[in-house]
């Protein structure tokens, strides 16, 4: 069943992950230990990129779950259909998973409505079972090797709630994941975009300068944290030959605008002091 919320991931060109943290071996022995993993962090340190490198890594298929306001029960377990008279099953994504084995990548968990978890809290469990109530009571047991990471942002992000105790246990391998040291963000770009030596000066300038206004968010001084992405396309843009002051205005302090004038001001600040009025 096709959702805008359930997709299968594949790619066939390598995925760009540094594992600057030794997150990779984490998930690894967790996998072994058939233990499921959760990832806490901020927007833009790399959690889905991880996933799928670790995936990739594994040769393991791949399904994820982003989840919202709007994900239903339906989108995991699946729905009754009608078609030429006929009453069918069309199975969800969480039960496609689990028949299959696959590494099944529950992004955002800690922005899912209650009912929604109560269903996955049940599929989590020790027996790693689930009851279609909406399939005369069908039963459907996991594979062996059915692997289930997750992710949740804090609770500063809009959207986010505690994640009921009982779902938080079923997780039981805990891994924070932040914003990397300065040096390994620049070494991030460069493996993402063709860095000159005449670069490097100013694209370190837009690291400090994310840093702080990470920093600052993080205190509430501001409402936005950028991400790895905000680094990586402020070196894009620095290829193409525009201004690095310029570049910073555009990438960083114009998303800053939609708060007003005071919040769009302070990011312009800290612009000219990092890389001066011109």
């Amino acid at each position: 069943m096709e959702t805008p919320v359930a997709s299968k991931l594949q790619d066939s060109q390598e995925i760009i992950y540094l594992d600057w943290n030794n997150a990779l071996d984490t998930m690894e022995k967790a996998h072994r230990s058939g233990l499921f993993v959760l990832i806490i962090g901020p927007k833009g340190t790399g959690k889905t990129t991880l996933v799928r490198r670790f995936a990739s890594q594994m040769k393991k298929e791949l399904d994820s779950v982003n989840f919202s306001l709007r994900t239903r029960e339906s989108h995991l377990v699946g729905s009754r259909t009608l078609e030429k008279g006929q009453i069918n099953f069309v199975e969800g994504v969480l039960v496609k998973s689990m028949k299959a084995g696959t590494l099944l990548y529950l992004d955002e968990l800690n922005a899912a409505e209650a009912d929604v978890l109560l269903r996955l809290d049940e599929a989590l469990d020790d027996r790693r079972q689930l009851v279609l109530k909406e399939a005369e009571g069908q039963v459907i047991r996991a594979a062996d090797d059915w692997f289930v990471v997750a992710t949740i942002n804090p609770l500063s992000h809009v959207g986010t709630k505690e994640l009921p105790p009982q779902l938080l246990s079923r997780f039981p391998v805990r891994m924070r994941l932040e914003y990397p040291p300065e040096q390994i963000e620049l070494d991030i770009v460069r493996r993402h975009v063709a860095v000159e030596e005449a670069m490097v000066k100013d694209i370190k300038h837009a690291i400090q300068l994310a840093k702080n206004l990470r920093d600052a968010a993080a205190v509430e001084e501001l409402y936005y944290s950028p991400s790895l992405r905000e680094t990586i396309a402020f070196a894009k843009m620095l290829n193409t030959g525009m201004p690095a002051r310029k570049v910073a205005e555009v990438v960083y302090a114009n998303a800053y605008d939609q708060w007003g004038q005071v919040e769009y001001q302070k990011v312009m600040d800290m612009i000219t002091s990092i890389f001066g009025d011109s």
